[in-house]
This record gives C-alpha cells, structure tokens and sequence, in this order.
C-alpha cells in the first residue's frame, strides 16, 4: 500500500490538513458533508496505484482549523482554500472529484482558476442555482429548516432530514462489503456540527456563476449516482447541470455517497472517465 504524507498549508483565514499518497497524475478529492481526509480512504486505497491522491479537511473540519471560529466560510473560500493547495502541491493543471459539497467547490473552482483544474468530475452538486427559481427557492429553505431542526432537537433528527433530502434510505444500506469503519465519534458530530450550521448557510448565499460554467477551460463531467432517486435535489441538480454543459449524466456506482460505499465499483467508474474524458 502506498504510504501517506501530511502537511499542514496556511491559507488566508485557516490552515489546512491535507493528505498525499500515490503516484502518477494529481487527483484531489473534495468530499462531501462532514468527510475529512480520511472519509474517502477505501476510494484512495483503490486509486492511489494510477494517481498521486490529495485528500484534506476543509476548513472548520477536524484538523483544519479557522483563524476565527465563529466566523463561518463561504464556497468562494473553500474553492480558494483548494487553489491554494494545488497551488503548493503541483505546477501542472489536476484532476478532481468534487462529491456533493466538495462538487460545488469545484465548480467555483473551474470559474475562478480554470487552468489548475484540467477535469473535474462534479457528483451530485448542492448547487441550489443550478435550478429553476421555485425549485431553488425550495430546496434552500429545506437546507435552512435542517438547520433549525439541528438548533432545536440535536444532530439524529437533522442527520434523518438530510438523509431524506439526499435520497439516502438508511433503512436498506446499499454497501460493498469489507468498508473501513467510519464511527459517530466526537470528532465526527463536531464536523457535523460545522457542516450544518455554517456550510449549509454557506450553500444557501452561495454566489456560483452559473452562465460561466459552460465557457470554462476545465472539463466538468456531471455525475451522479446509479441508485440516487430522479426526484431528489442532489440528483436534480446533476440534472441542470447537464442541460448547462450541454451533455449528459455519466452514471456512477451506489447513490449520492457511492464513493464511500462502493469504492471498489467507484473507483473502476473513475478511472474510465478520467481515462476517457477527451
């Protein structure tokens, strides 16, 4: 197994852990919810052989840390925060897999730095102004009624709405076998706790340039999950983020967290598009 290096980077406002391990062209892993470095580690242990794989905690996240904690963070500043990284790590343009969040990190990213990322695979994007204004105007309430469900009741009952609104059915996992572990430790409910008090609002005034996605230098696949349901608004938004692209879904293993729960699939998939990808 290929060995891991860390590092530390300051950036304006924080300072970042990250994770290199492999070799071959760079491939950053920005992931989704709560996921720090090491939530995408089965992906990695099944990629690392075909590329040099840079994993890290976004700000507020486990070992990344804010120069001021209570002041939240943008998506223009994780996007920057990823800049920076790469900006350390290599001078050639990379690869990315943005999941969820981490996918709309990455679209920020094709806008603002078209020439550091060559292609970004953006699964299932939160991006509410992906989608038509009723529907945007929807989904952004959902999120902001999540968050006073954690205010009010704790992190069971808003992990349950999130679920929903992801179109994850804990009740009927779909996994591969033999996962590493991923317990609710306290580390774990304290990124949850970031995640949905300033992430969320962070997605809620996100200020993506949609009309700018289509004219990028970066390639951006929009992806989704095999088993996400067509409703659902992460799903919905890998939807109009096709129609923007002016292509189509590429389908990936598992549902809105495949890369998590079946890497040994996902990886193959990634591989193949990255691969392909012309």
């Amino acid at each position: 197994m290929a060995t891991t290096t860390t590092g530390r980077l300051p950036v304006p406002g924080a300072t970042l852990h990250y994770e290199v391990r492999g070799t071959g062209p760079t491939l950053l892993i920005s992931q989704s919810g709560e996921g720090d470095a090491g939530r995408s580690t089965d992906l990695v242990d099944r990629i690392s052989d075909d590329y040099t794989v840079v994993t890290y905690d976004r700000r507020g996240l486990s070992r990344s840390t804010l120069d001021d904690p209570g002041r939240g963070v943008t998506l223009a500043e994780h996007a920057e925060d990823v800049h920076h990284l790469l900006a350390a790590l290599t001078d050639e343009p990379a690869l990315m897999l943005g999941c969820s969040l981490g996918a709309v990190i990455g679209l920020h990213l094709a806008v603002r730095h078209p020439g550091q990322i060559a292609t970004l695979v953006a699964h299932e994007p939160v991006a509410p102004r992906l989608l038509p204004h009723a529907e945007r105007v929807r989904h952004e309430e959902e999120l902001a009624e999540i968050q006073r469900i954690h205010r009010r009741d704790g992190l069971e009952p808003a992990i349950k709405a999130i679920t929903a609104v992801l179109g994850i059915d804990p009740a009927n996992p779909d996994a591969e076998p033999g996962l590493t572990p991923q317990p609710m430790n306290a580390q774990r409910v304290a990124n949850f706790g970031f995640f949905i008090e300033h992430d969320f609002t962070a997605v809620i005034g996100d200020t993506l340039s949609v009309t700018e996605l289509p004219a990028t230098s970066t390639r951006i696949v929009s992806a989704a999950g095999r088993t996400t349901p067509r409703a659902v608004f992460d799903y919905r938004c890998a939807q109009e983020l096709a129609v923007v692209l002016g292509t189509e879904i590429t389908e990936f293993p598992g549902g809105h967290n495949g890369n998590t729960t079946h890497p040994r699939a996902y990886a193959d998939q990634l591989r193949r598009v990255l691969q392909n990808v012309a």
